[in-house]
């Protein structure tokens, strides 16, 4: 009697602390924009403008938190005169993605690396993580798990988040990219499926709702390849908004030319390329070359000779947009420390046979072309 008191004790006292090991705690973010400062604003216009925004870990502590500090920076861009009607915003690559620690143990956000957060999300979370990991059978198989065990939060909280700065700020919106398990949008929602991971971005009307069609990436690059699947060209569709048809390439797809062959054939006016580089520093530093299969128009001498930066506005959209049909596109950058993943780049703006690159490559940046000129 006396043992079964002790046990039974002992059984309340751990599932107690691991209750409150499970509590998400949050952390005050930094509320510096990284921003410089503000220019004098202007009459308001339609503009494709790329958001490159300073983001860690601790961003990610809700959706409501990632919503809050995302609206700053278009709260900056409205007060400068360019949301006006019809404008379109660009977020960068895995924006989304990171909302896979959202509501996460606080341990998870003092880790020190990204293995170290997701190993706090496993352990506070095991039973749906085993489950998770026997359906999953890519390379990298923990990764895989880790998402599809979150894959409908995710999605909810990723639709909430930009759907409501569409709404908001009445524009068109995309949203960088996520990671889901074969997602589709289904009567105005987007939900994950049963089969292989991509990373997708989803094109936000004005009014909140979401295009009825995802974008998923074509070329994954090594890091992400142990864990999500290579779409096709079938999967990059070209969205009607107020100001034109809008085409979307994630990242490394807008360095090869199989990607733009789809927006040329359905006459997109603008092209946006929602970008993630890594690691800090890469963008001076000699470009490797292609890592997802080189195309025949890309020059393999060019790797070791061109700086990354130069080879992005050689042979991504600065390079191919006027190729494509396209009149204006941009490049926008997530920047920012995420765990242990530092970052670089800089928006890129293009219109016909000119480019230009803008912005802090250390800070955030808002950077704009008008469109129509």
């Amino acid at each position: 009697m006396k043992t079964g008191f002790i046990l039974a004790f002992l059984t309340l006292v751990l599932a107690g602390l691991w209750g409150i090991y499970r509590t998400p705690s949050a952390l005050e973010p930094p509320s510096d924009l990284r921003l410089p400062a503000r220019s004098l604003p202007s009459a308001p216009a339609a503009h494709l403008v790329a958001i490159q925004p300073w983001l860690d870990e601790r961003h990610y502590q809700s959706p409501d938190r990632l919503q809050l500090h995302l609206a700053a920076y278009l709260r900056e861009a409205q007060i400068a005169g360019h949301l006006g009607q019809g404008s379109i915003i660009v977020f960068p690559e895995h924006v989304g993605t990171w909302l896979v620690a959202s509501r996460a143990p606080r341990f998870s956000f003092t880790a020190n690396s990204t293995t170290g957060a997701m190993a706090h999300l496993i352990l506070a979370n095991p039973v749906p993580f085993a489950l998770a990991l026997a359906r999953s059978n890519e390379d990298d198989r923990f990764a895989a798990a880790v998402f599809r065990m979150r894959a409908h939060r995710m999605a909810h909280d990723y639709q909430s988040v930009f759907a409501n700065l569409a709404r908001e700020f009445s524009v068109t919106i995309v949203a960088g990219s996520i990671v889901l398990p074969d997602p589709s949008v289904i009567e105005g929602e987007i939900r994950p499926g049963n089969g292989p991971l991509y990373n997708v971005s989803a094109v936000f009307a004005p009014d909140g709702r979401v295009h009825d069609r995802l974008v998923r990436k074509l070329h994954p690059i090594p890091d992400e390849a142990g864990f999500t699947a290579a779409a096709t060209p079938q999967d990059i569709p070209v969205f009607h908004t107020p100001a034109g048809r809008l085409g979307v390439l994630i990242c490394a797809d807008s360095w090869h030319p199989d990607a733009y062959a789809p927006l040329t054939e359905n006459q997109a006016d603008f092209i946006a390329v929602p970008a993630f580089l890594q690691p800090s520093g890469v963008w001076t530093q000699p470009w490797g070359g292609y890592t997802t299969g080189w195309p025949a128009d890309a020059d393999q001498a060019d790797a070791g000779r061109l700086t990354e930066g130069e080879a992005w506005q050689t042979y991504s959209l600065a390079g191919r947009l006027n190729t494509a049909g396209a009149r204006q596109g941009v490049t926008a950058f997530l920047r920012g420390y995420l765990w242990d993943l530092g970052s670089d780049g800089a928006n890129i703006l293009v219109e016909g046979n000119t480019h230009r690159v803008a912005g802090d490559v250390d800070g955030a940046s808002i950077s704009v072309l008008r469109i129509g000129d």
